[in-house]
């Protein structure tokens, strides 16, 4: 077998961060297979996000045998975390109390010992500020965006989020038929933090009545007045989808509680919270379905292995040609290289005046608003 060497010997390494993803294993196992068979270059694995960095035994080789087989399957096979900040590190005290440490300097220095050419990091808005805090500290850095919220700036589309859509648009199609057995509203609660991508395009697929997202604040009465129409033109039945970061005008988001005060604010509950409205407000019987984590498991659509591939191979060239500081990207159906910086800038979130959005009011979708 004959290899096309950019430097003989070159060792690399891939983690990736945050929440899993569907298309996570298509990444690792394509960045794996150009590495080795495309340049004859040495890959490893930082289990956990950073943490292969921070003690040894969870840096690990990767290999055809170790990544063969992968492809279908949902999760990371190197396992994630969103805890794993090296620059503020979860370390349990004399007490058992979790306090922040730097291991920075650690990172840097295990990079260096393990005389590595390259580190590729995976994730979203976070993992990849991560990614961009080592850049700027002398690290050669290559990024890969992942995330089922959708909402990473300098690319169309992200993997993973095709697959969340999917699932989300299955779940409205099975509460549909429940719905209309009895006669209710069914609320059902999507991921996506403070952007409503997920929400707006399986609504828009599953033939919801109301969207409810963070981009457009909504107001209770205008849900009210919705439900009442339907039900005057003999719809007795409705169904509402709702992202977690969505809030009514003036209010904040609704977020979960958590025992650990060091934890990172979860966002959660506002199905809940506008059923318990809709029931006391119109005496309409209301049921809510949080879907959670369903929408980061199972197998990856083949839209997003395809593009998880195209990544993987895409940040090992990136590697090639030296261009540190930068993420692979989709931009008009091609992979395409943008600065970190860009990337993490700011979220990308639904514009209320959009395409998308007119769409839905055209089709009557209420946003509530």
């Amino acid at each position: 077998m004959s290899f096309v060497k950019s430097k003989a010997n070159k060792k690399i390494c891939l983690l990736n961060g945050g929440g899993d993803c569907p298309g996570l294993n298509a990444v690792i196992r394509a960045a794996t297979k150009t590495a080795i068979l495309d340049h004859g270059w040495q890959i490893w694995g930082s289990e956990d996000s950073f943490d292969g960095f921070i003690q040894p035994q969870k840096m690990v080789p990767l290999t055809l045998a170790s990544t063969r087989g992968i492809l279908s399957r949902g999760g990371t096979i190197l396992g994630t975390t969103n805890r794993g900040n090296p620059f503020k590190y979860p370390v349990k005290n004399k007490n058992g109390q979790l306090k922040s440490q730097d291991y920075s300097q650690q990172v840097i220095k295990r990079f260096k010992e393990l005389a590595l050419d390259a580190l590729i990091v995976v994730g979203g808005d976070g993992t990849l500020s991560i990614g961009h805090h080592f850049f700027q500290a002398g690290l050669p850095i290559i990024g890969v965006p992942k995330t089922i919220d959708n909402d990473l700036l300098a690319t169309e589309v992200s993997f993973g989020f095709n697959t969340a859509v999917q699932t989300a648009t299955e779940a409205i199609d099975k509460v549909h038929t429940t719905a209309a057995s009895h006669d209710r509203v069914m609320i059902v609660e999507v991921m996506g933090r403070n952007a409503g991508w997920i929400a707006l395009e399986a609504g828009i697929s599953g033939g919801v009545d109301i969207i409810l997202i963070p981009e457009i604040p909504f107001h209770i009465k205008k849900i009210g007045d919705k439900l009442k129409q339907r039900t005057k033109a003999g719809r007795l039945s409705s169904i509402i989808v709702i992202a977690e970061g969505a809030a009514p005008l003036g209010e904040k988001p609704v977020y979960l509680k958590q025992k650990n005060t060091e934890a990172q604010p979860r966002l959660g509950g506002i199905g809940f919270a506008v059923g318990n409205m809709i029931q006391q407000r119109y005496q309409i019987d209301t049921r809510v379905v949080v879907l959670g984590h369903l929408q980061r498991g199972g197998s990856p659509t083949p839209f997003d292995r395809l593009l998880g591939t195209r990544f993987g191979m895409a940040a090992v060239k990136l590697v090639a040609q030296n261009s540190f500081g930068h993420m692979v990207s989709l931009q008009c159906g091609r992979i395409e290289s943008v600065p970190m910086k860009k990337a993490i800038a700011h979220q990308r979130l639904v514009d209320p005046s959009g395409e998308l959005v007119k769409t839905a009011k055209a089709i009557g979708i209420s946003f509530g608003d």
